[in-house]
Order: C-alpha cells, then sequence, then structure tokens
C-alpha cells in the first residue's frame, strides 16, 4: 500500500508542477517596464485548483463527468484504411489540465480515503 500512496504523491507532485507553472520573471534591468500578460481566465484556473475533495458523491461524479482519455479523437476509415485522423482537440480546452488534474484528485481521494475501487473509472 505504501508504493501506490507514494506514487499517487509522485503523480500528484508533477500534475501541480505542471498545471501550477507561471512565466519566468522578466529582468528589471531592461530599459523598459515589464509587461502584464492579459490573463481573463485566471480566476476560473484558481477556483478549478482551489477545489477540495471532500464527499464521496462529488468525487464520484468528477470522475463521471471528466473523461480519462479525449472523446474527439478519431481514426476515419474506408474498407479497413485509414484516410485521416482527427487529433485529440482536448489540448485546445483552456481548461484541460485543471479539469485532468480535478479529476486525479477525485480518484485519489476515492482510492486513499474512502478505499473504493476505482478501476471502473480506468
Amino acid at each position: 500500500m505504501n508504493k501506490v500512496n507514494a506514487t499517487m504523491s509522485y503523480l500528484t507532485f508533477l500534475i501541480r508542477g505542471i498545471t501550477s507553472v507561471e512565466p519566468a520573471p522578466v529582468s528589471q534591468s531592461g530599459p523598459f517596464p515589464p509587461q502584464r500578460r492579459f490573463t481573463p481566465l485566471r480566476p476560473l484556473r484558481h477556483w478549478l485548483e482551489s477545489i477540495k475533495i471532500q464527499d464521496p458523491k462529488l468525487a464520484h461524479r468528477l470522475c463521471q463527468l471528466i473523461p480519462a482519455q479525449c472523446p474527439f479523437e478519431r481514426d476515419i476509415k474506408v474498407l479497413g484504411r485509414v484516410i485521416f485522423h482527427i487529433p485529440p482537440l482536448c489540448k485546445l480546452n483552456p481548461f484541460y489540465e485543471e479539469l485532468v488534474y480535478l479529476r486525479f484528485q477525485a480518484l485519489c481521494y476515492l482510492a486513499d480515503e474512502c478505499g473504493e475501487d476505482i478501476s471502473a473509472y480506468c
């Protein structure tokens, strides 16, 4: 069980690192003042990142609503041959990383806190 918890902790660390990367600070030594980036989606990103999973019903609902894989990726075949490939469009979603992290938190809560089998959601 310790190996599973260690793996989950490591994955949580990696996902938090991916979702919370901020741009590097601009050097003050230049002749121009640093420019601020226009980020209208930042409040919603912070809200999604601040959601704490403490209810099994909420965790189950999140695992059901947020897919484990991108549902849009497709191979279009005719007579057994791939004519063209539709790439995954999930990366175009500006909240993709936050939603994946939220689903991961819900899965960790169900597995660690509730002791439930999460294989149905994988």
